[in-house]
């Protein structure tokens, strides 16, 4: 179901790949929505655009960004000084004796002190990390799609909510960021032939069990290149709640190799040569579309373990 995936996030490098251009007012509304407090995922490959704005309108957003940022530092310090105060407390207490309770205390607070810190130094810090790149379910990401006939990249929300829908269909339907090909002329029938988008994707994260345990498998192309990863998109607006861009990636049955891994799903990886007629659905009958589809990228997918 492409639960988790590395995406390409340098717009500069999309722009040039797709002659494309950036949607900054978007941009510039997701942050301040973000400021004010509306639960918005950036990953930090994205705010990494905008650490030497060349433009007005990138400066605007670092700005917006920083301001954030130190936002969220003195949010997680304050909690960082309660935690090392409850360890100290501990610790106290252990001193006189050893309990069950204080030695639990001991480690949540350790547990939260080091997760404080490690928030603090992602949002302080310039040292790259594996994951600055990583999107998950409800995190905001680039992808691209035409407006007026011309390429765009603008961020929206993997988790599509359709247009229509009632904002509580994003927790009742915790899997609407996989939009099943058997199901598009069915359920996914609002978006497709309609709005279709794509995402550059370098690798991808699926949960597999094995042996009754969750075990999380990512999945590379080889040879490595960037995958061009079949999306739909929604727009969707309320009167109350504003506007909403969210997207999901079309997945269908598996190469052998994924399924042998023990996944049942698989992101399609289209051909560079059919990005234009996906982009532009309409007029296109729907066997020309499902034959868009049918006619990808297949290259093996090794994996390795993630997590266990």
């Amino acid at each position: 179901m492409c639960y988790s995936a590395k995406v390409e996030q340098n717009i500069r490098d999309l722009a040039r790949h797709f002659s494309a251009t950036m949607d900054y007012s978007e941009v510039e509304r997701l942050m301040m929505e973000r400021l004010a407090g509306r639960p918005i995922r950036l990953a930090r490959g994205f705010e990494w655009n905008f650490s030497t704005p060349q433009t007005v309108e990138e400066r605007r957003i670092k700005e917006l960004d920083d301001e954030f940022r130190a936002k969220k530092v003195a949010e997680f310090e304050q909690e960082l000084f309660k935690q090392k105060k409850r360890l100290a407390d501990a610790q106290r207490k252990l001193k006189v004796k050893e309990t069950k309770a204080a030695l639990n205390e001991q480690r949540v607070a350790t547990s939260k002190i080091d997760a404080n810190l490690e928030r603090i130094a992602l949002l302080t810090g310039t040292q790259a990390h594996e994951d600055d790149n990583r999107i998950f379910p409800m995190t905001y990401a680039p992808i691209i799609l035409k407006r007026d006939g011309q390429n765009v990249i603008t961020l929206a929300r993997y988790h599509l909510r359709q247009k229509g829908k009632p904002a509580f269909t994003d927790q009742k339907f915790p899997g609407l960021y996989n939009a099943r090909r058997d199901n598009l002329e069915k359920f996914w029938r609002s978006e497709f032939g309609h709005t279709h988008a794509l995402m550059m994707v370098d690798s991808f994260y699926e949960n597999v069990e094995r042996e009754g345990q969750n075990v999380v498998l990512h999945f590379m192309p080889r040879p490595r290149y960037q995958m061009l990863v079949a999306c739909l998109y929604a727009d969707w607006t309320d009167s109350k709640k504003g506007r909403l861009l969210s997207f999901a990636a079309v997945t269908d049955e598996p190469p052998e190799e994924i399924k042998a891994a023990g996944h049942d799903r698989c992101v399609i990886n289209l051909r560079e040569e059919n990005v234009e007629a996906w982009l532009t659905p309409r007029g296109r009958s729907d066997e020309e579309l499902q034959g868009i589809l049918s006619d990808r990228q297949k290259p093996y997918y090794e994996h390795e373990v993630a997590a266990a």
